[in-house]
């Protein structure tokens, strides 16, 4: 994994602050919450346990997120039986906690999700819930909506059961953490399955012709010096767990399909010319995507340590575009599917994050159990698309941004340096670049085809608008 180097303690890094600061205000980021949800929530916080549900406390649940983390969606646990895998997957019980049009849910519908900035973020629940009493921390007792999910010895779905339950996490693993201990044989079941898992729902996905682009993560990091940008594959542990992820939003979007009502997360499938247009970029770029390969494979078993593959990635976008969210009452949208799942899917597993998963659970629930889906959740379906759209557009322009001003402040006092570089794409004089190290993508008017490699040179930095530019060396 290459690292950018460091934000040194200067002025670069004032700059920054005050322009990540300028960037949210100007976005109109949520801050503090009201008084009255705060109040709201703090009360909430201290309910009693519903001693209605199931007692799940004996199955040994874990979670493995990014180290750090506190607001805590989901834990899993997974065995063998009889016939291959049984997954266990609960998801925190946030609709336990929030009084539908309350004052929290007033102030979550209007900021729809949680937005990251480098930082700080701005929570869609206060922190008492979204970080304590929701939140499926270790060592605690936790309600949460858990997936039973029995998978055949190919880990085809075969049955889906879905209860309400108290449950109490053993252990908090980060992703590291949990990789280590898989590949030196000391995890324990759950993790030690989860490899068979995410192989088995990966050769499924192909067959399904369902695709993912993988890009590296762009993630912004503080460190002792300062802010930098690290770029990196997701461990195999992350791409299991996606597919964890991926499971139980199909099964919730079986649920909502068999009982006509629900919001499913859609995707139309990539028009004709932009697939034509794809294949020629990628034959123009020397890495020609055959016609007997799915375009699911092809991106699958793409060589990454090639630079050209880099403008493949990017070209790749344009098969991705279009996804939403479509809500029904009384009969299944006309077109049901999120093509790069290649399946009918819904978001119902990162309610303390997300709006849409809270009221997903509710209808998924009330399915499997045979019972009215809840006037307040069916009032609210209509709206959530519109919601959702509104904030994905807002925590998309932040992320890019934020990602804009923080690789200036790394290149502000490297003017007239060169770099080595990779066009991604060219759109008549104007390219798209990424350096090779640190890893910046920037604009180029000049000379190169998507593939090339370039030395360029530094012409300026702005950190506060996050304008970089270059020119050919």
């Amino acid at each position: 994994m290459k690292r950018s180097p460091r934000l040194t303690r200067s002025v670069a890094q004032s700059e920054l602050a005050a322009a990540l600061a300028t960037l949210r205000h100007d976005l109109e980021v949520p801050a503090e919450f009201p008084a009255a949800v705060q109040q709201e929530a703090a009360a909430a916080a201290e309910k009693q346990l519903d001693d209605a549900v199931q007692d799940f406390r004996e199955i040994d649940f874990c979670t493995i997120d990014p180290a750090g983390s506190t607001d805590l969606d989901q834990a899993l646990h997974l065995t063998r039986d009889k016939d291959g895998l049984v997954v266990r997957y609960a998801i925190a019980d946030v609709p336990w906690f929030v009084r539908p049009e309350g004052a929290i849910d007033t102030e979550a519908r209007r900021r729809g999700q949680t937005l990251y900035a480098p930082d700080e973020r701005s929570p869609l629940h206060p922190t008492v819930l979204s970080e304590g009493a929701a939140s499926l921390l270790p060592d605690r007792d936790r309600l949460a909506f858990v997936w039973e999910l029995r998978l055949d010895s190919s880990t085809e779905l075969k049955q889906t059961r879905l209860s309400r339950a108290v449950i109490r996490s053993r252990r908090q693993w980060s992703y590291p953490d949990a990789q280590r201990a898989i590949d030196s044989g000391s995890a324990p079941e759950s993790l030690q399955l989860l490899p068979e898992f995410g192989a088995g729902r990966q050769a499924l996905e192909s067959a399904r012709g369902g695709a993912s682009l993988n890009l590296p993560d762009g993630e912004v990091v503080l460190t002792e010096r300062g802010y930098a940008i690290e770029r990196r594959l997701p461990l195999p542990i992350e791409d299991a767990g996606a597919q964890l992820s991926l499971l139980t939003g199909m099964a919730a979007a079986e649920l909502m399909l068999a009982g006509n009502v629900g919001i499913l997360r859609t995707m139309p499938a990539a028009e004709t010319s932009a697939v034509e247009q794809f294949r020629r970029q990628t034959e123009a770029l020397g890495l020609p995507w055959s016609a007997e390969v799915s375009y699911g494979d092809y991106l699958r078993d793409l060589d990454r340590s090639r630079p050209a593959a880099l403008a493949v990635l990017h070209a790749a976008t344009a098969l991705f575009r279009g996804a939403g969210y479509e809500a029904f009452d009384g009969s299944a949208p006309r077109q049901p599917l999120q093509a790069a799942i290649a399946a009918p899917y819904a978001h119902v597993t990162a309610p303390l994050r997300r709006l849409v998963d809270r009221f997903g659970l509710v209808v998924c629930a009330a399915v499997q159990s045979d019972t009215p889906v809840p006037g307040w959740v069916r009032e609210a379906i209509p709206q959530l698309p519109k919601i959702m759209a509104t904030s994905d557009d807002l925590a998309s322009r932040l992320d890019s941004g934020a990602l804009n001003r923080v690789e200036a402040a790394l290149l502000k006092d490297r003017a007239d340096e060169t770099f080595d570089a990779v066009v991604l794409s060219r759109k008549d004089e104007h390219r798209r670049i990424q350096l090779v190290d640190p890893v910046v993508v920037a604009s180029l008017n000049g000379s190169g085809e998507p593939g090339d490699q370039l030395r360029v040179r530094l012409v300026s930095a702005d950190v506060a608008t996050g304008e970089v530019a270059f020119a050919v060396a």
